[in-house]
């Protein structure tokens, strides 16, 4: 096999030439971890000051390198800056346009850290920044549905179990069960921003280093809480990445059961719901069609979220510590990831708040099924002191009955009703629409426009603090 002479000479006299073209294929990451290139630059900022500081490099040294640094940081923003793939990754690139500029006060720039603590810094502050913006869009989200509960704290719909009609709920106390499955998202991710607040720089390769460095410094710097204290685990730990794979998972999951949800309410069956254009399409075929495609989309960016999170679990399961070459693979996973949730999560708050509801579709439906029939469950406990095993009984009568009749339990007459149970009176049809019913369940939590009142209130006070 002939060896091509590679440019990248940052490896050092340990090797006599340059990789083959393959291997410079299979190790080049620069075509993906070029985004890290503003946290790496300001690692490097932060490192170089601490480096002054300490006395490892002059004052001079200092000044040059930070200049350096600034300029590239703005060629790169300014679309001027050339990635080389022979420089393998964003580290070696911005380090080799710095020697370019200054010349040899860059090489002191890499005193007392290693690409392992480096990559490890660039990767933690890129992961925590977007923790912080999917915290913004949760956020935006949970906004969205708390508008949409309040305007529909008493409008009627039926709650399912096995997508079968169960009890009439309301639309808002539906809205706000989203609510606290997506506040649960923001709280693991605040959860998740405080573990990993701890910056790696200064562990160098795997065991520290033998220069005075003050990592607190940089730390602080950086906006990290405080340091690592173990610097094996510092260059081999990944679970920022895989946390924030998890989180987006099990969030992409909720995304996923709402965009279910909304695809089949806009459905003609359902007809609980109506998308405007801006978040439907029609058909190439079809012209009446209407399809819920943002919903659908949504709904499949689970599969390549959840797929991410497996596939760096199995990159991680059998690692050695401390760095191996394998972790460079968290990054792509990660990155598309974090794409993948923020979309999904700006389309959904934008469906939330674009959809139209169809309250008198909704109310229709909360009807059906004998929606009704543990409310009249309830009233024989209640009035006639029943134990509830024996109105359960009582009442399936009484569903078998409105069936055969083919009406519902609030059509049955008096007699019908003492046909089954002489102790029933005519105030139990009182209690048998879905009006009723909703209103009479203020338990804590429950779907009483009351309680789903209080509900939001909780929540908007409780995410102005979050």
């Amino acid at each position: 096999m002939t060896t091509e002479k590679s440019s990248n000479q940052m490896w050092g006299g340990r090797f006599a030439s340059g990789p083959s073209a393959i291997m410079e294929e299979i190790n080049a990451s620069i075509g993906y971890d070029r985004k890290l290139y503003a946290q790496d630059i300001a690692g490097s900022l932060a490192h170089a000051a601490m480096l002054a500081k300490t006395g490892i490099i002059s004052a001079d040294d200092h000044k040059q390198i930070s200049d350096g640094l600034n300029t590239i940081l703005a060629e790169i923003e300014n679309g001027k800056f050339t990635f080389s793939r022979k420089l393998e990754d964003i580290h070696m690139n911005v380090e080799a346009r710095l020697a370019d500029l200054i010349g040899a006060p860059a090489g002191r720039l890499h005193t007392a850290r290693s690409r392992n603590d480096q990559v490890a810094l660039d990767f933690r502050l890129w992961v925590k920044n977007e923790l912080e913006k999917t915290a913004v869009s949760l956020k935006v989200l949970i906004e969205a549905f708390l508008i949409r509960a309040e305007e529909h704290a008493a409008t009627v719909m039926p709650g399912f179990t096995h997508l079968q009609t169960a009890q009439p709920v309301t639309f808002g106390h539906h809205c706000m069960a989203y609510v606290e499955m997506f506040g649960r998202d923001l709280s693991r991710v605040r959860d998740a921003i405080e573990r990993m607040n701890e910056s790696p720089l200064g562990a160098a390769a795997l065991a520290g280093t033998g220069f005075p460095i003050d990592r607190h410094m940089t730390a602080e710097a950086l906006g990290f809480r405080e340091p690592t204290r173990n610097s094996i685990d510092s260059v081999s730990d990944r679970d920022y990445a895989l946390e924030f794979l998890s989180i987006a998972s099990i969030c992409a999951t909720h995304l996923s059961r709402l965009a279910e949800e909304i695809v089949i309410w806009s459905t003609s069956q359902f007809n609980f719901i109506c998308l405007s254009d801006a978040f439907s399409t029609g058909s190439s075929i079809m012209p009446q069609k209407k399809n819920p495609d943002a919903a659908e989309l949504v709904r499949a960016k689970t599969g390549r979220i959840t797929g991410s999170l497996v596939g760096l679990l199995m990159v991680m399961k059998g690692l050695p510590l401390a760095y191996s070459k394998d972790m460079q693979e968290d990054k792509e996973a990660v990155f598309d990831a974090a794409e993948s949730i923020e979309l999904a999560l700006a389309a959904m708050s934008g469906m939330v708040s674009d959809l139209t509801v169809i309250e008198a579709s909704m109310k229709k439906a909360a009807g059906s099924g004998y929606s009704t029939a543990t409310d009249l469950a309830d009233w024989l406990v209640r009035a006639l002191g029943m134990p509830f095993r024996e109105a359960h009984h009582v009442t399936g009568r009484a569903v078998a009955l409105a069936e055969s009749k083919k009406t519902d339990l609030s059509s049955l007459t008096l007699e019908d009703m003492q046909s089954i149970h002489p102790q029933i009176t005519d105030a139990i049809f009182g209690f048998l629409t879905v009006d009723k019913s909703v209103e009479s369940r203020q338990s804590f939590g429950g779907t009483a426009p009351q309680e789903v009142r209080s509900q939001i209130k909780y929540w908007k006070n409780r995410l102005i603090k979050a």
